[in-house]
């Protein structure tokens, strides 16, 4: 008679162990709502060792196998996403954290613990660049394209005769809806422009996400998705100033999402992406 393999452990990010968070996690409940706690480095002699915030998960739902099968399940994903934010999230409330990548698990403690005293020295230098930064979002979205309806009718068919024939009238109407849209289109570059000019005084680093499509952006198109990593003390001018300078920019919406988790921003810049003010795309 076989019997199931104990638990795995599941890792949702890198902290520095203290009294406060540990008192912190004590009432968290993470994936399945298994308790969450600190696995910290027993080889780091710092006054306050780095750790694992971590969790038991099932191993026959978390084994390779089985990850394999549930990645294809969007309902188990966004279940478990969802989890693994909150305790994120969580933690980044209390503290700085390194949010790692959902569902990585490991075979018990031990394992998970050699793993993190193996990368101590990549986690401590990657901790030490975001203490004191927190996560923001910046969003560009053109209207949809039946809101360039109101600029097809403004526009008419201009000053001069209306045309003779139904054919002559669709191709002028659709002449309008693409001068309208290409006007929308240049408001978002120069938008996007100048909410980099504004970053660039406030923020130390930026990845440049692939825009948002379907349901996350809604009836709108999303055209700019992007992540900085804003020190603490200057967030509030930060928000306050992107939002001024969205109003030039009417025709377009700007939003500032945040603050987050610095999900972005877990790799160094060499591998997430450029500083802000470069052309480089994050993978």
């Amino acid at each position: 008679m076989s019997t199931e393999p104990g638990p795995l452990t599941y890792v949702y990010a890198v902290a520095r162990q203290t009294e406060r968070l540990a008192d912190v996690l004590s009432g968290l409940r993470g994936i399945d709502a298994a308790p969450v706690s600190l696995l910290a480095d027993t080889s780091d002699a710092g006054s306050a060792p780095l750790a694992f915030v971590i969790s038991p998960v099932a191993h026959r739902t978390f084994n390779e196998s089985a990850l394999k099968a549930h990645f294809e399940d969007l309902r188990w994903l966004e279940r478990v996403a969802r989890a693994h934010h909150d305790v994120v999230q969580a933690v980044a409330a209390e503290a700085t954290v390194l949010p790692l990548r959902m569902a990585t698990v490991y075979e018990d403690d031990t394992r998970a613990r050699q793993a993190l005293g193996g990368q101590r020295r990549s986690f401590t230098r990657r901790m030490s660049a975001l203490d004191g930064h927190t996560e923001y979002g910046v969003k560009i979205y053109l209207p949809p394209p039946a809101a360039d309806k109101a600029a097809e009718l403004s526009g008419g068919t201009g000053a001069g005769t209306p045309p003779t024939t139904p054919g002559k009238a669709y191709l002028q109407r659709r002449r309008v809806q693409r001068n309208a849209r290409e006007k929308v289109h240049e408001q978002a570059r120069l938008a996007a422009t100048a909410v980099e000019a504004v970053a660039s005084r406030f923020t130390t680093q930026r990845v440049r996400h692939a825009p948002q499509s379907g349901a996350l952006s809604g009836p709108q198109e999303n055209v700019v998705n992007d992540a900085y990593l804003v020190p603490d003390e200057r967030a509030r001018r930060f928000r306050a100033d992107i939002e001024d300078t969205a109003r030039n920019f009417p025709e377009v919406r700007i939003e500032v999402t945040g603050p987050w988790a610095p999900y972005s921003f877990a790799m160094p810049p060499a591998e997430a992406a450029g500083p802000v003010g470069s052309d480089e795309r994050a993978p």
